[in-house]
């Protein structure tokens, strides 16, 4: 068998349209072996296990993100397993055998093993098949920083300055400009009272000087 072989996409097409096709019920079970376990943890070891109603040999198969299927392993009721290129061992996996259940060890949980893992029984020249089962890391959430303004910040506090000053300082120039208009209205009537004393003096000291030649 070879990795990501069309022949895998038969069978699996085959297994969807044919099972049970001579009556008798045959279920396959996928699932992790430690019914804790949600999701695998990189760089740790993840079990797999398969159990079927009938004792007639496992293959264990995963489909990538892309839908690619790739071959792992074949367990047979010996047991005996086979890996991908007729290898009897691999360095990432393991698989045993105990009683029906059908064991796939990945031995350090890569990205490169993420994906939905199935395992196939042909009995009786009908492939039956699992469920997928759903082995991804779990997706990572970042929250976005929480910025909070202060009410009172030091920018605020200088423009609140800023702005005393500026009402200040018109006012203050309000208070120049009424100051003037009132000394105006002061000065002028004196100094008009002051021209005509000034105006009467002079006419009268003519006045006298003129009476004077006369006499």
């Amino acid at each position: 068998m070879t990795d990501a072989s069309p022949a895998l996409l038969l069978l699996l097409s085959l297994g969807l349209c044919c099972p049970g096709a001579q009556g008798q019920r045959i279920t396959v079970t996928a699932k992790f072996y430690n019914s804790k376990t949600t999701h695998p943890q990189s760089g740790k070891s993840l079990e797999l296990e398969c159990v079927s109603s009938v004792d007639s040999g496992v293959s264990w198969i995963r489909q990538d993100k892309a839908g690619t299927l790739h071959f792992i392993v074949y367990i047979s009721t010996l047991p005996k397993t086979t890996f991908k290129g007729n290898q009897m061992t691999s360095s990432r996996f393991e698989a045993s055998k105990i009683g029906k259940s059908y064991r796939l060890k990945v031995m350090s949980f890569e990205a490169q093993d993420e994906g939905t893992y199935f395992c196939t029984v042909n009995y009786n020249q009908v492939l039956y098949f699992s469920s997928g089962l759903h082995a991804f890391f779990p997706v990572t959430t970042t929250a976005a920083p929480v910025t909070t303004v202060s009410p009172t910040t030091q920018g605020s506090q200088v423009t609140k300055r800023d702005v005393c000053l500026q009402s200040h300082e018109a006012e203050t120039s309000k208070e120049k400009e009424l100051n003037f208009f009132c000394e105006i209205f002061i000065w002028v009537p004196l100094a008009a009272a002051c021209l005509l004393l000034l105006i009467a003096l002079v006419i009268t000291i003519v006045l006298n000087q003129a009476t004077k030649r006369r006499r």
